[in-house]
């Protein structure tokens, strides 16, 4: 696909969100991985750095790597945490840094399930510490590790936090019927298997303040996922009004989908067509130009 220069300052309005600050433009980071801060899960001075630089940079938005929510739920080395009261300072220092270049802050809120592999964080696996199917005790404390991470964005300053569930992460886990085989009240229909997503989301909604932002990143294709159950999800969290934004991750915007049957347009414009209500959408993946740009902002109408 082609893209034109077109003269267009669509990029750089403001844009309105449900909840808290407005964005001062419609550029945000996507949550990148960058290994940048220490064992421990507190801040560096590298990350805040780099994150920083990005907000000085201009974006209206600036998302954290993946902040796991829980110690063993560690994706990677020199990943960010917010499983303990001991990261409020330095999540405190990155919100107010970040702030300081008028972007928004947000904190991108994860935990990698069985893809928290145990020779990527330096733990000797024990006997015992295996993959097993979670328990339902398990599940409400997962969720509750994930408000609590929440708060404490909260009260380190952040504007708002993601949730992550895409690319095979634990609550995208959840959505794969192909790896989700329960056959409880969180496996089965799509109803069940998007039980936990809308849990933490409804909790965190609850226990944050009324102005705190709260996002979701999802991604439609690859770990078992079905196009047709992600429009499904996507339309029905737009719509009730519990995220401020719906961030898509497609690796890339102007791919068609490998489904046969939506392969007729591009993946994004699947999702630029449902009802949003009062959601913004958002979408991250080869967008590399401002032509590219101007395509996503611009209703996702290929300027051809």
């Amino acid at each position: 696909m082609t893209l034109t220069t077109i003269a267009d300052d669509s990029l750089f309005q403001p844009l309105i969100l449900p909840h808290g600050p407005k964005l001062k433009n419609r550029l945000a980071l996507a949550p990148l991985t960058n290994t940048q801060s220490h064992g421990d899960g507190t801040l560096s001075d590298d990350e805040y750095r780099w994150l920083t630089m990005r907000a000085a940079g201009g974006f209206g938005l600036v998302k954290t790597c993946a902040i796991a929510v829980e110690e063993r739920g560690r994706g990677y080395p020199g990943q960010l945490g917010a499983w303990n009261d001991k990261h409020i300072s330095g999540l405190t220092r990155l919100a107010e840094g970040v702030k300081a270049h008028d972007a928004l802050a947000c904190a991108q809120l994860s935990h990698s399930g069985p893809r928290a592999l145990l020779n990527r964080i330096g733990v000797v696996a024990e006997p015992g510490n295996e993959v097993r199917e979670l328990s339902n005790e398990d599940i409400a404390t997962l969720i509750q590790r994930f408000v609590d991470a929440a708060q404490r964005c909260e009260k380190a300053g952040f504007d708002g936090v993601e949730l992550h569930a895409a690319h095979g992460f634990l609550p995208a886990q959840f959505l794969s019927p192909d790896i989700n085989t329960r056959t409880d009240n969180w496996g089965g229909d799509l109803t069940n298997r998007a039980r936990f997503i809308r849990e933490i989301l409804e909790q965190i909604r609850s226990a944050t303040r009324t102005d705190f932002q709260l996002g979701l990143r999802l991604s439609p294709e690859r770990f078992g996922l079905r196009m047709a159950e992600i429009l499904e999800l996507a339309q029905t969290i737009m719509v009730s009004g519990v995220i401020d934004w719906l961030d898509m991750s497609l690796w890339d915007v102007f791919k068609h989908p490998e489904e046969i049957e939506f392969a007729d347009k591009a993946l994004l414009s699947w999702f630029a067509e449902l009802d949003r209500g009062q959601t913004r959408l958002g979408a991250a993946g080869n967008i590399l130009s401002r032509g590219a740009a101007l395509w996503t902002c611009r209703g996702f109408v290929p300027l051809l």
